[in-house]
């Protein structure tokens, strides 16, 4: 809104052939609010889409931790009239996920009541993004899916969540098979 009225108050004092120009900054800058998270959401999107290969990777958790992590600054004015900085702090949640070959990645997420029911030795799915197509150096994950919990461990949606369940439990059906028939034979 801020900037809508000082292009207003500019706009004024332009001149004529001007005005066009600023009145369709000024809608630009008047619906920022709806357009800045739609282009946050594809910068994030796009970071992935420029992985040339990818892949579903199942592990554990290895640690849990919480930290607190600083999250802005403040001043403001205490009652004797000094200068006050205040730190925002954030309480997070430290997920680091592995499998046998060792730990692959800490996911740093804010902390809610949903994550108590985490346990070190938990099954952890996510997608693993890299530019090489053995997937050696996994270069950006997605959000972590814990099974068990049927909890999502995030803090931006990276998956279609639906359908990345609907893989896994196909994978597994599909694994279940797999084990039956080689019983049988």
């Amino acid at each position: 809104m801020v900037g809508v009225l000082i292009l207003l108050i500019v706009a004024n004092y332009l001149a004529e052939n001007l005005k066009p120009f600023f009145f369709i900054v000024g809608i630009f800058m008047g619906f920022y609010w709806l357009w800045e998270p739609i282009f946050a959401a594809s910068r994030r999107n796009a970071e992935c889409r420029r992985y040339k290969y990818s892949g579903l990777w199942q592990g554990k958790v290895f640690d849990i931790f919480v930290t607190e992590e600083l999250i802005g600054t403040e001043e403001t004015v205490n009652n004797q009239g000094d200068l006050v900085l205040v730190e925002n702090r954030e309480r997070r949640l430290n997920l680091e996920v592995g499998d046998q070959s060792g730990p692959l990645t800490i996911l740093q997420v804010p902390l809610r009541k949903e994550h108590k029911g985490i346990a070190v030795g938990e099954a952890a799915q996510m997608l693993v993004m890299s530019n090489l197509q053995d997937l050696s150096r996994i270069s950006k994950v997605s959000d972590i899916y814990l099974p068990r919990l049927d909890l999502w461990v995030s803090d931006y949606p990276y998956l279609r969540r639906d359908v990345f369940q609907d893989i896994g439990n196909e994978l597994r059906a599909a694994r279940r098979r797999q084990k039956t028939s080689s019983n049988r034979g």
